[in-house]
């Protein structure tokens, strides 16, 4: 299982840091023609556009497994352990049914606008309302693995990437 979660969060690390990347330079990029030659890429708004709408749902797995979203704790500090144990297992059931909602409409979404393009690069949408499909698988998978330790004990997962600690004291 540890090969499996290693590869995982790796493949996923990859996809945001490519994505990222080829986003900044295509930016970049038009950036520079636009002052250097009064001449832009068509298409370097949109399709930078959809890439940062893939970064967002590809990108809150990771944040999520970390504990880098925002939450408001302040309830389970006041309860006994018991009860902000019940508090927690409560908030991952939820967590779980909007992460299903997502995958459903993300599904719902895909098949409604297959037939609709985009006005430059003319890619159907269904393309772009995959991110949040595939986001919300992401999310489940992510908080699957580490779902055990946040309800039990009220922890995140912690690499050498990435201080769980040290993000939420920002």
């Amino acid at each position: 299982m540890q090969a499996f979660e290693r590869s995982f969060l790796f493949a996923n690390r990859w996809a945001l840091i490519l994505l990222l990347a080829a986003m900044s330079v295509i930016i970049f990029t038009n950036v520079a023609l636009r002052y250097l030659t009064n001449q832009s890429l068509e298409w370097a708004e949109e399709v930078s556009r959809h890439m940062m709408i893939w970064l967002t749902f590809l990108g809150a797995g990771p944040v999520l497994r970390y504990g880098g979203h925002i939450a408001v704790d302040n309830l389970q500090d006041a309860l006994p352990p018991k009860a902000a144990l019940a508090v927690r297992a409560a908030v991952a059931a939820l967590l779980f049914a909007f992460f299903g909602f997502m995958v459903w409409y993300g599904w719902l979404y895909m098949q409604r606008t297959m037939f609709q393009l985009t006005a430059v690069t003319q890619i159907p949408f269904a393309y772009i309302y995959s991110a949040m499909l595939i986001g919300g698988v992401l999310l489940i998978v992510h908080f699957l693995l580490v779902v055990k330790g946040y309800v039990l004990r009220r922890e995140f997962a912690s690499d050498a990437h990435f201080d769980a600690n040290a993000s939420a004291s920002l």
